[in-house]
């Protein structure tokens, strides 16, 4: 079975599209960043690496150094797909990612975006 095209992408040419789409939305690359940091445990500094090297987007989530264990919390649907019940492993990063960045673009706040408990 072949690996689905976006496997083999780099991560570098995605990445601006998430940007892009964060920004024509009145958001922010930071806000984007922040997500992904979030999502991976990628630090800035080792963020821009990756998208130095031209790394690829299997390779990206394969080698995240910290994938955050709340990502099960999300939920929904993205590209008419619902993404718990994503079964490949890489795919469902993937989609999680894409998920977080739709509802950044939604004007969803951030707190809500990082599953982070409502403050009392």
């Amino acid at each position: 079975m072949t690996k689905p095209r976006i496997y083999t992408m780099s991560f570098a040419r995605v990445y601006p599209e998430y940007v892009n789409k964060a920004e024509r939305k009145g958001r922010t690359k930071a806000e984007v960043d922040a997500i992904i940091h979030w999502l991976t445990g990628y630090a800035p500094d080792a963020l821009t690496a990756q998208l130095d090297q031209q790394t690829d987007v299997e390779t990206f989530f394969a080698h995240a150094p910290a994938l955050n264990p709340d990502r099960s919390l999300i939920k929904g649907v993205v590209c008419g797909v619902r993404v718990e019940e994503v079964q490949e492993p890489t795919m469902r990063e993937i989609r999680y990612l894409d998920k977080l960045i739709d509802e950044l673009a939604k004007g969803k706040p951030m707190d809500k975006i990082l599953r982070r408990p409502a403050a009392s």
